[in-house]
This record gives structure tokens, sequence and C-alpha cells, in this order.
């Protein structure tokens, strides 16, 4: 049996929660291995809504769950979330969730300095969620970060905040904004040091001893690939790498531990925030999709950008992500078009091409080209099987398939878990 990698292979908000979740039903245990709470997962089991930002779709199933060294944590949002789904009948305990003792935190600080830059930049800022997300990558590349397993350290945990803010008061001062009192933020740290350090575990070690007693892992990746830090529209992404690559790194375990790669695919697109969006329709198609897709982003609530389905992207994402194959979803969104586009190639500068360029200029410049295809104006909505769908909607995935060069492995017809058709098991691989 395979360990699954999930990962995004557009710019986020593809599904992965209801994906994850549906998954994790076979898995063992489930990881995180990137990003913060930034991200945000939308599970749907029966009438209850769970929203989760940090914590791994599966501890709503009450899987083992982990928070890996590739997260970084802000832990006063973890307990916040940790209350939030307290209240709707899932309780948290150190049993259930574990953070890797490696991984880094989010302070304060952070939030201040990402709002304070992005409010600084204007017209040009990326469009990050103001979280604290970049500045903590940041920190923690540059060495000076604080991580979880220094809350147990009261002379550790004082000489790295000391350290900390030599670099953090200096940009704070030079964007006019008040500096960061280290007093202050280690009295914030020792508060908060015993809620969280009974999660802490050496967690490279926890997964070495599953994968040796032959449990199957689930790793469920945050954002999209065409955010990726290396890899997607740069300077308008994440700070994490969000490709599959990152589950091993991020995770504490190598490349072979991953098995099979998922890549959670929308069948149209979405964007939130700033950057190139080539298939984007800024029209009333664009606004029915949004309104159908219920396109509102789980974290932030910020209307998300719609598109047509951009096949160079995706093809592009599966190529850096090594996807063996796609979970699509939202197919019952396109329900009453009745007609699909989808981008096949993009015009730059007079000459097609068949990927997504690197340059930020280029892509800004990109034109798509369009493949026409009729829709199939009836409903896909709960669809649980092949035959429940309409033969224009089955010939809508084929064409997918082909020009994405990957097959689709599920396919999600409505937010519940049940409503999804199973074509090739991931774990089975």
């Amino acid at each position: 049996m395979a360990n699954v990698a999930v990962v995004g292979s557009q710019w986020g908000d593809e599904g992965k929660g209801k994906i994850v979740d549906w998954l994790s039903e076979r898995a063992d245990m489930v990881v995180r291995f990137q990003g913060g709470h930034n991200a945000g997962h939308t599970l749907v089991i029966g009438s209850e809504t769970y929203k989760l930002s940090l914590l791994p779709s599966g501890v709503v199933r009450g899987k083992p769950s982990i928070i890996g060294n590739g997260v970084v944590v802000d832990p006063w949002a973890l307990l916040e979330e940790i209350a939030r789904i307290d209240k709707q009948g899932v309780s948290i305990t150190p049993e259930v969730l574990k953070i890797a003792d490696n991984a880094s935190l989010i302070l304060p600080l952070h939030k201040n300095l990402d709002q304070a830059r992005e409010t600084a930049a204007g017209s040009a800022k990326i469009g990050t969620t103001g979280r604290g997300i970049g500045p903590a990558y940041e920190d923690k590349v540059a060495r000076r970060a604080i991580r979880v397993c220094d809350l147990a350290d009261e002379k550790t945990l004082s000489f790295k905040v000391e350290r900390l803010l030599t670099h953090h008061n200096a940009l704070l001062r030079g964007l006019g904004e008040p500096e960061a009192d280290g007093a202050e933020l280690v009295a914030l740290l020792k508060d908060v040091a015993p809620r969280i350090l009974p999660f802490g575990v050496p967690a490279w070690e926890m997964l070495a001893e599953a994968r040796h007693a032959g449990r199957r892992i689930l790793f469920e990746g945050a954002q999209g690939a065409m955010l990726d830090v290396d890899h997607g529209t740069y300077p308008f992404v994440t700070s994490s790498n969000t490709v599959s690559g990152m589950a091993a790194v991020g995770s504490g375990m190598g490349p072979s531990a991953v098995g099979y790669v998922l890549g959670i695919t929308k069948a149209y697109t979405t964007r939130v925030g700033s950057g190139p969006f080539p298939t984007e329709l800024d029209d009333e198609i664009g606004q029915t999709l949004g309104e159908r897709g219920r396109e509102f982003g789980t974290v932030t609530g910020r209307a998300r950008r719609c598109g047509w389905f951009d096949a160079v992207m995706v093809r592009q994402a599966i190529k850096i992500s090594g996807i063996n194959g796609i979970a699509l979803t939202k197919l019952d969104v396109l329900d009453t078009l009745a007609e699909l586009k989808v981008c096949t190639s993009y015009d730059l500068n007079g000459t097609q091409i068949g990927r997504f360029p690197s340059s930020m200029s280029d892509q800004a410049a990109v034109k798509p080209n369009f493949e026409t295809m009729p829709g199939w104006e009836s409903s896909t909505q709960g669809a649980r099987s092949w035959a429940d769908l309409p033969a224009n909607a089955i010939k809508y995935i084929r064409r997918l398939e082909e020009l994405i060069e990957a097959p689709v492995a599920l396919l999600s017809t409505s937010p519940q878990r049940d409503d999804t058709i199973l074509v090739r098991d991931p774990f089975a691989d």
C-alpha cells in the first residue's frame, strides 16, 4: 500500500479538505507538511462544516495527525482553532495531535511586519493574508526563528528573542512602526508554552516508526503548485514550497516515503489575491462560477477570481510535482453553462507556447488560446458513478485528461464527502 501526498495543482482552493477527509478514512496517519494558518481547508460532514487552517484534516476523524517541521505555527491561532472545533464536538488532545518539535513559530511581530509591508507596498502589494507567514519563513531561513522546542528552555528563549529583535526592530523602525518589546514577547511565549509543549514531539522519529510498521501515511499539502515559492507566479506566491517534494522535507522523511502523488484540480480555475491569471473571466460567466462555486476564501473571506480551466498551468504542475493522478473537483459548478472553454496554449508576443513562463513580465503578457466544448446543462451534483454523468461531462473530463497528461483518480461532485467517484484508489498503488 502506497503512502499518498495530496497537493494542489492550481492556485490553491481546489477542494483539498474534502479529498483529504475522504482519503483519511483509508489512512492511518495524516501529516501537514508546509504552510501555516494562511491555508484554509473546509470539510463538510453531514450537516456540520469544519473550517481548518493549521490542523491536519484527519483530526476530525480522530486520526493521529502531525503538524510537520515544514509548517510555521502560530501557537495562539492553533489554540483558538482547537477551541473552536472543540465546540463542534471534536476534542484535540496530544494523543490525537502532534507538532514537530523543530517547527518554527509565528510570533505577533511577524503579523505586524507582514501587514506593515503590504500597506507600504500600496498597489504593488503581493496580496498576502497578513498573518505573518512570510516573515516567519524568512526568520527560519535566516536561522533566527523561535522553534517549538525552544519553549521548554527559558534561557535559550530569551537569548533567541533578543537576537531576533536586533533584526526586526531595525525593520520596524524603517517602516515607521513601533518596535517590539523583548520582555513582553518572552512573557507571551512563557505563558503559551505549557499549552503547546505537550503536543511537541520529534515527528520524524514517530513517522519513521509508523512507516516501518507498514502504516499508511497521508501527506496533506496547502495552497497550490502555482503558489510555490520556486515554481509559482513569483513574486505573487506563498513563502513555502507547495509541490510534492516538500512532503518529504516538511515531515522529516526521505523522498521514497511518498508513493502516490494526488493533485487536487478544480474543473475551472480560481485565484485569491494579486498576480497573473491568464484565463480570468471578468464577466457574467466569471460571476456565475463564483456564485455557484461559493468562491470565498476560507481564511480571509475574500472573493476569489474565477476563470476557465487552464490546461497549460495544470500540465506544468503535474510535471513539477510528479503527480500520478488528479482528483477533479467542483464539476457540478459548470452544470448550467451551455459552452465551456479550456486553455490549451498561450500566445506570448506572437509566439505560441505550451508552458507558464518564469519571467514576471512574460507571465503578465501571455494570452490564452482556447478550445471550446459543449456544456451538458444538466445536474451532476451528487453523482456517485460514471453512469450518473451526462455524456458531455464525461467528454469534458476525458479531454482534460488528454491535455494535462494525467488520469482522473477521483471525481468530486459536491462538498459532501460521499459524493465522490473513485476511479483509482491512490493507496492501492
